[in-house]
């Protein structure tokens, strides 16, 4: 899987990619290592490879210090959960020695949703998991509580992200303020009557750039 991977390196867009993924002292994603593949190339890598990796050779590369072997390991689990819904993937995903691993926004974003949202639309009596994860000390653990409900939105049910949106609305970090203020903006989407009921209770007090990102559409004053 490596050598598929690093064959398709680009020195040059590493270097940006570092930037933009805030790499510096004292950045959130401070040390991690780029490579520069892009998200499609390494979707593609996955597609072709997640029927043969198995749950060793996927965690070698979820636990190694480069960013798109990360992506990589996450993306072959998303293909291997959509296309079986087996649960050993679920398993595997919320391993705290894993689930560590899952430490930047986009390796975040491209698996919550569509592995874990997913398994709890169909089994609903364990939601509970999601609010656990809103008290985590860990930005990307409470970040997976938010993006999660994503899967969730996209079959029109709002109730937990509104009241996960509640609870993480004065979390500390800009990185979950953007998280609640997008999930809310695609429930806006859906529904903009429940988008601006919550807006009308809760706009005094939340982050302005929460704000921003939920009312991105409607664009009304409250």
């Amino acid at each position: 899987m490596q050598k598929q991977l690093h064959s398709l390196a680009n020195p040059q867009k590493a270097e940006t990619t570092k930037r933009f993924f805030k790499t510096g002292i004292g950045e959130y994603a401070e040390g991690d290592i780029f490579i520069g593949v892009t998200v499609p190339e390494i979707r593609g890598i996955a597609k072709r490879l997640y029927k043969e990796a198995n749950f060793e050779g996927i965690a070698q590369i979820l636990h190694s210090k480069i960013h798109e072997e990360r992506a990589l390991a996450l993306m072959i689990l998303v293909e291997k959960y959509q296309k079986t819904k087996d649960e050993s993937v679920i398993e595997f995903y919320l391993e705290p020695k894993n689930l560590q691993y899952v430490n930047n926004w986009d390796l975040v974003d491209l698996s919550c949703y569509k592995i874990l949202g997913e398994y709890l639309l169909q089994n609903p009596h364990k939601i509970d998991i999601l609010y656990e994860f809103t008290t985590s000390q860990n930005l990307w653990i409470r970040r997976i509580a938010i993006v999660s409900t994503f899967a969730f939105i996209r079959k029109n049910s709002f109730e937990h992200t509104i009241k996960i949106s509640e609870i993480l609305m004065n979390d500390k970090h800009d990185l979950i303020h953007k998280a609640v203020g997008w999930m809310l903006r695609e429930v806006g989407k859906r529904d903009e009557g429940v988008l601006t009921q919550f807006l009308q209770q809760y706009h005094q007090k939340m982050p302005r750039i929460c704000y921003r990102y939920a009312n991105e559409r409607l664009r009304m004053e409250f």
